[in-house]
Order: C-alpha cells, then structure tokens, then sequence
C-alpha cells in the first residue's frame, strides 16, 4: 500500500566529496548462499536511490551507516531497529525515504504500533507549544487551544525536539518535520503516536501532563492512554473504501465555492473523481470564486492539474525537470527484498542515457518544458489554494505550479516539499531480511536546470495558525481566501 505521496518534484546538485555508495551484483553474492543480513541489503537499496547525495556528501552518507550498523549491533530489539533504521533515513532528508509505517508486516505493526499509549487529544505545534486542536478524552477537560505544558514529566518542547530526528522531509525545511508530529486526525498511521508510543511511552498507560486552558488558568490531568483501534475509529478524513464514495466535499458559502480535498490518493479507487470534479468545475459560471483547501494533503496523483488546465486558454508552460536515475537494471542478487508494483521498474534505466555522476536520464524525458494542455471551457472565477507544511509531494508539485503560473492564489503557510529537489515517480518497497523491517525507496530524481532554494514554496498570503483563532473555531485562512475571491 502506498502512503499519501506524489510522483513529481524539483531537484538539486549532487553533492561532491568521499567515495560514492555503490551496489555491485557481487555484493550480496560475496556472503554465499545464505540470506544476506540487513545492512547488506540496505546498503544494496541505497545503491539504487537518486537523491542519496542531494542533501548529504558521500563521506557523509557512508559515516552514518557505520553508525546505523553499530547500532544494530546493539540493538535488543526489533523496536530498536527500527528507530535505528529511521533515524538514517530521516539524515538523507529525502521526504520519501522512510520505514513506511503502511507497508509494515501484520506481525510487525502489532508488536511496534498496536501500543496503548497514545494521547487523548489531537494537537498542532506553534513553535515548540503543543496547542490542542480537539478534545479526543471524552471528558471535555481538554478544550481547544488548551496548551500542553509538560507530557508524562517532560516538557513538550524536549519531546518534539527528541522526535524530530525521526521524522521525514526534503532537505532543510523542517516546518515539513514539525507538522509531521502533530497528531491532526486524519491517517490512521501518526508519527507521533508510533515514536512516542517507542520511545516515550507513558507508565502504566496513563498519560499525565499540565497544560493551560484558554483562559490563562493551569491545571493536571491523568488520562488513560488511547489504543490503535480507539484511535483509528476517530479519524476525521474518509478513507478509500474501494466502492464509488467521493473522498472530496465541495459546498457553496455564499457565492464562493469551496473544495476540500483532504487526499490525491486515486492509484486503486473505483470512484470517477475526473468526472466529478468536471461537473463541478462546469457548475461554476455563477460563482465569484473557487477555494481549494488542501492543508491537509500530501500528495498522491497529479489531480491538481485538472484544475490548472482550466484557467487558461494556452497550454501552461513551466521549466522541465531531468528525470534520473542511478542504475540501468537491478542486481539479481537483490531483486528477492524489492517489492514494487511494476516490474518493468527493475530495468528503469536500460535505455537511458549515462549523464556522468552515476546518473541516466530517462529516455523520453525533456529538460526545457513541462506543458500542462489548456482544457475547455476555461473558468473565469478567480482561484485560491489553501496550503500547509503538509503538501510535499503532488501538492507541492501544485503550490509550485500555481505560483509559477501566477493562475492560482496561494493562502496559508510554507509548504513541504523542497524547491531544490525531491524524489519519487516509482518505489521499491525494501524488506530486510533479518528483522523483517520494510522501508521505501523511491527511483527517479528530479533536477532543476538552475540552483533552487532549499525551501518550500512560500504562500501569496501568509497567515500561520494562532491559539486564539484554534480556541474560537476560527478559520482565519479560509476566512481571508473567500473574502479575496470575492473581492476578485
């Protein structure tokens, strides 16, 4: 199962310095006939991934797995392992290399996930404060905007800045990595919930903490901690049910239309969300305007470009982007630990052409423009996206576009993603042999043709989240959005 991810991005520079990392048939072979122990299959992996050097020196790349297998040298566990294993490949900064907590085994996921120590609360980090978004206890002690002072005897600034090393993101935009430690509600996996329940879990599965209501006044509290099951049943966002049920919402305020799209993840959905969103689309000769909120979207397909083609009369032309890869066909030896859901990606670069650096460029693939067709009939309305820290992939590859393109006003926070490289377009899903732990590895990298920032994309309008407006209820985002497409 692929978690919410998308297949385009920016690019950077490799990174000079030490010896590169390379994956040799031999290898593996070089142990003999029985099963190759995990660091010989992670290195083999890592072989094969485009941006391994983007954000980190070879020299650098090779110290930390000298770390990373001492560590599992001493590792009591499997848990161990696999913070071990994450705390790697979170250095690369690549926000699409993780032990990917959707392709775990079953046997795996109840042992490290199906733990009773999650919080009772869904909650945003401003800054270091832990800020409660909605009350998950049943108690109504926990309003929203309640701040959390201490969690289980730690304050919470030192927890987030101990999880945050475990976290995934593109280069060095770490508002991607804070808001991946929120608990917001809306993926039946956390971050948060999965490293605090391994490292920080609370005794005897209550969780204690002092927090600040609102008013300005203190208080403590003692909670019983929430399972996997309570929580799971909480989220907020539909899931894929394999029928025809819409996973967008779309509703007229006043004369602004408003389309929430909580996911772009179509790859095995029955339902046609082409054909409803064209209907829709269709339906908008009346309106002022068209709000696209997707804060709480990290990717998946490339949906975003059925809206883009509708504002404009011309194609839509934006820089293109060298698609590369680091091998030609897969090693034999290491085919048995890749699972993926194409097998022509074990021969991705068998026609390619060698760039130099170790890289091929896929065949087929243009670096001067990346078009987007005009399609008909064209909307009028103005357009507006609601953007956060969470739009790293397909949704980042939107928010670039959009401010590109100038077509689309972009309301909110920075984005994930990285201006100067991401990577994705296909994985292998990696299965180490000894522990069983499964982490991904994407295989095509995109590169700029001229030095990008090492940031995401910014907002037209920046307006970052208060603990006034969580405590009101207020939306002060999409307040503004509506109020300038009206005024559009």
């Amino acid at each position: 199962m692929l978690d919410r991810r998308g297949f385009i991005g920016a690019g950077g520079r490799l990174a000079a310095g030490g010896t590169a990392l390379t994956m040799l048939p031999g290898t593996l072979a070089a142990q003999g006939a029985g099963t190759p122990d995990d660091m010989t299959v992670l290195r083999g992996a890592l072989g094969l991934h485009p941006g391994l050097y983007r954000y980190n020196s070879p020299r650098e790349i090779e110290a930390g797995l000298v770390c990373l297998e001492t560590a599992l040298a001493r590792a009591e566990t499997r848990a161990d392992r696999f913070v071990a294993i994450q705390r790697f490949l979170s250095a690369i900064r690549c926000g699409h290399t993780q032990c990917n907590f959707y392709n775990q085994s079953d046997a795996l996921t109840a042992e490290l996930f199906d733990r009773p120590t999650r919080v009772p609360f869904a909650f945003a980090w401003l800054g270091d404060a832990m800020v409660v978004t909605a009350d998950l206890s049943g108690t109504g002690k926990l309003a929203p905007g309640t701040r959390i002072i201490t969690l289980n005897g730690l304050p919470v600034s030192d927890i987030l800045y101990r999880l945050l090393p475990l976290t995934r993101a593109d280069g060095h935009n770490d508002a991607k990595r804070r808001v991946q430690l929120e608990m917001r509600n809306t993926d039946r996996f956390d971050y948060f919930d999965i490293y605090q329940g391994l490292l920080l879990p609370p005794e005897g599965g209550v969780t204690r903490l002092t927090a600040q209501r609102p008013d300005g006044s203190e208080f403590a509290a003692e909670f019983p901690a929430i399972g996997l099951a309570a929580r799971q049943a909480a989220i907020t966002v539909p899931e894929d049910d394999g029928k025809t049920t819409p996973l967008w919402t779309w509703e007229m305020r006043g004369d602004v239309a408003v389309l929430t799209m909580p996911t772009w993840v179509m790859y095995n959905t029955r339902w046609d969300w082409q054909g409803w969103l064209d209907e829709r689309l269709a339906s908008l000769s009346g309106a002022r305007g068209l709000v696209v909120d997707l804060r709480d979207n990290e990717g998946g397909n490339e949906c975003g470009n059925a809206i883009l083609s509708r504002l404009t009369d011309k194609d839509i032309q934006f820089p293109g982007y060298r698609q590369l890869v680091r091998f030609r066909e897969t090693p034999t030896a290491l085919d048995p630990f890749l699972d993926t859901w194409d097998r022509s990606f074990r021969k991705m670069g068998v026609g390619a052409s060698d760039v130099g650096g170790g890289f091929y460029q896929l065949p087929g693939q243009s670096e001067e423009t990346d078009v987007i067709p005009a399609r008909s009939p064209r909307l009028s309305a103005p357009v507006a996206a609601l953007i956060s820290p969470v739009c790293s992939s397909a949704t980042f590859s939107f928010a670039r576009r959009a401010k590109e393109s100038g077509l689309v006003q972009l309301f909110g926070e920075t984005s994930g993603g990285n201006l100067r490289g991401i990577n994705g377009g296909a994985y292998f899903f990696v299965r180490l042999p000894q522990s069983g732990i499964e982490f991904d590895v994407p295989l095509i990298g995109y590169y700029p043709a001229a030095p990008q920032p090492d940031a995401g994309v910014d907002p037209d309008v920046f307006i970052p989240r208060t603990i006034a407006d969580i405590a009101a209820g207020r939306d002060a985002c999409m307040a503004a959005a509506i109020d300038w497409a009206m005024r559009g």
